[in-house]
C-alpha cells in the first residue's frame, strides 16, 4: 500500500477540526501586518485600474452605431448557407488562419467529420509524460505536475475522435541515470482507444504519439522554473518536427493527382490546432502558431497571478524572494503572451475565468462578452481581440476499471464489511486503515484526494462536515493526501 496521510471524520467524534495556535513576537506580527496592508493596497489599485479599463471599453463597444447597424448584411436564401468568412470578408481585420475554424464539435457531428484527417499538436514541456499507465520512475516526484496524466489521456482521447488522424504530444527529452530510460525515447506511440471509426490502421502514421525533443541539458532534470532560457531551442526543434510531419502526412493523405507534373509536391497537412498546457508550453504554442499561421488553444491549469496572490496572502515570502524562487514575473509574461495569441482558452470552472483569468491584462470578462456579440453580428470590433473562454471540466477514464469488482452489487460489499470471512471476495487492504475510524461503515463515503497544499482547502471541507449534523448522519468523510 502506498504511504499516505489519513484523516477521517465520522459521527463518533461529532465534529472534526484543527487546533490553531497563536504565538510569535511583536516584530513578526508587525511584519505580517505590513505585508497584508501592502497586499491590500496593491489589490485595490489593480481592481481600480481594471474597472476603469472595463468602463472605457464598455463605452467604446456598448452599442452598435447607426452606420454599423446598416452595414450588417442580412443573408438571403442564396447566401444563407455561406459561412461568416464568405459572407463578410471585409469585416476581417486579422490575417486569415490556415484553419480558422476552431470550435467545439458535438457528438452529432462525428459522422460528418470522419474523413477530415486532422493533425493536432499538444505541447507540455514537463518531461514526465509516457504511455504507461503507472509511472515506474519515482525520481523528482515533487516536481511532477498532476496535469501530465491529463495531457497524456487527452492525446489518447483526441486520437480516438472521428476525423482526427494524428496527435503529437511534444515534450522535453531527458536521459538521466536516475530516471527510467523510456523518458529518453525520441518517439513513443500511445495505446489506441477503441472508437467506432477505428479502421485498424496502425502503420499509416495515425494515432497518438509522445515526441520528446532535446531542450537544454539532456542528461539532467531541470525544474520548470529554470526552463525559460531554453524555450527558443524547444520552439526551433518543435517547428522542425511539425513541418516534417505535415509534409509526410500531405504525401500520404493528399498525394498529387496522377496527371500532375513529376515535380509537383503534395500540400502539407498543417496542424488543425496547437494546444499549449501550462505557462511555458503556452509560450511555445504561441510561437509555433504564429510561425505556422495556425490556431492556438491554451489551458493554464495553474496561473501565475493567482499563485502570486496566494503567496502574498500567506505573508511568508516577500516579492523579491517569490520572484527568485518561482520566476513568477516570467511566468505571468508567458501567460499574457498565450492570451494574446490563443483563439480559445480551456478552463475547468467558471470561477477560473472570473477570479483567475480576470486578473490578467489580456482578458476582461465584460469586454470579451461584448466582442463575442459583435463578432456574431458581423460588426467591427474596433481592433480589439480576446480569446474565447470554454469551460470543459476534466473527465475520468474508466476504460481500465475491472467490471468484476462491481459485478456482485452493493450487497456483496456490505457482506464484506459485516463478515469478511464469509465474503466472496477479499477485503481490500486499504479498508483496514479506514474502518478503525468508523462507527458505521455502511454509510456512503465522501472521499477527497489531493496533495497536502493549502490551495486544496482541505480544512474548509473538514469544517463543513464537522459543523453539519445532517451530513455526518448521512455519510462518512475520508481525506487521503499523498505525503
Amino acid at each position: 500500500m502506498d504511504k499516505g496521510w489519513w484523516r477521517c471524520g465520522t459521527a463518533r467524534s461529532g465534529t472534526t477540526g484543527w487546533r490553531t495556535c497563536a504565538g510569535g513576537s511583536g516584530t513578526s506580527r508587525g511584519r505580517r501586518s505590513r505585508v497584508e496592508r501592502d497586499y491590500s493596497q496593491e489589490v485595490a489599485r489593480r481592481k481600480q485600474e481594471q474597472e476603469l479599463g472595463s468602463l472605457e471599453a464598455a463605452e467604446d463597444l456598448s452599442e452598435l452605431s447607426e452606420g454599423e447597424k446598416e452595414t450588417v448584411p442580412k443573408p438571403d436564401g442564396a447566401a444563407a448557407h455561406l459561412s461568416a468568412d464568405e459572407q463578410q470578408p471585409q469585416q476581417r481585420t486579422r490575417l486569415a488562419r490556415i484553419n480558422s475554424e476552431v470550435r467545439l464539435v458535438s457528438d452529432d457531428e462525428d459522422e460528418q467529420s470522419k474523413d477530415r484527417n486532422l493533425y493536432i499538436v499538444l505541447v507540455s514541456q514537463h518531461p514526465w509524460a509516457r504511455a504507461w499507465r503507472e509511472h515506474g520512475a519515482r525520481a523528482r516526484l515533487r516536481h511532477r505536475r498532476p496535469g501530465v496524466k491529463y495531457v497524456v489521456e487527452l492525446a489518447r482521447a483526441l486520437a480516438a475522435t472521428a476525423g482526427v488522424h494524428r496527435v503529437d504530444l511534444l515534450t522535453r527529452q531527458i536521459s538521466c541515470p536516475d530516471v527510467d530510460w523510456t523518458y529518453g525515447e525520441p518517439v513513443e506511440m500511445l495505446e489506441r482507444l477503441s472508437s467506432g471509426d477505428d479502421d485498424g490502421d496502425e502503420s499509416g502514421g495515425g494515432g497518438a504519439y509522445i515526441v520528446r525533443l532535446p531542450c537544454g541539458p539532456r542528461d539532467q532534470y531541470i525544474p520548470k522554473e529554470e526552463l525559460w532560457p531554453h524555450i527558443p531551442e524547444f520552439v526551433d526543434r518543435a517547428l522542425s518536427h511539425v513541418t516534417n510531419v505535415a509534409r509526410a502526412l500531405g504525401e500520404q493523405l493528399q498525394p498529387p493527382p496522377s496527371d500532375a507534373p513529376a515535380t509537383a509536391l503534395a500540400a502539407p497537412v498543417w496542424p488543425y490546432v496547437i494546444h499549449g498546457h501550462y505557462a511555458d508550453a503556452a509560450e511555445v504554442a504561441a510561437n509555433l502558431a504564429s510561425a505556422l499561421n495556425v490556431p492556438m488553444v491554451m489551458t493554464g491549469h495553474s496561473l501565475g497571478r493567482n499563485k502570486l496572490e496566494q503567496l502574498l496572502k500567506l505573508g511568508r515570502m516577500h516579492g523579491p524572494e517569490i520572484q527568485g524562487t518561482y520566476k513568477i514575473a516570467r511566468r505571468i509574461e508567458a501567460e499574457e503572451t498565450g492570451l494574446d495569441t490563443a483563439e480559445m482558452v480551456v478552463t475547468s470552472t467558471k470561477q477560473e475565468i472570473e477570479e483567475q483569468w480576470g486578473l490578467y491584462d489580456g482578458f476582461d470578462l465584460m469586454v470579451e462578452r461584448k466582442l463575442r456579440v459583435r463578432q456574431r453580428r458581423g460588426v467591427s470590433s474596433l481592433g480589439r481581440y480576446m480569446p474565447r473562454m470554454a469551460v470543459i471540466p476534466p473527465g475520468m477514464d474508466f476504460s481500465f476499471v475491472d467490471t468484476q469488482d462491481t459485478a456482485d452489487g452493493d450487497g456483496a460489499d456490505l457482506q464484506m464489511l459485516i463478515d469478511p470471512v464469509k465474503a466472496k471476495k477479499a477485503l481490500p487492504p486499504i479498508w483496514s486503515e479506514i474502518l478503525r475510524f468508523f462507527t458505521n461503515p455502511h454509510k456512503p463515503m465522501i472521499l477527497a484526494l489531493s496533495r497536502p497544499d493549502p490551495k486544496k482547502n482541505i480544512t474548509t471541507l473538514l469544517k463543513a462536515y464537522g459543523e453539519s449534523r445532517k451530513l455526518r448522519e448521512l455519510a462518512n468523510l475520508v481525506t487521503y493526501t499523498l505525503s
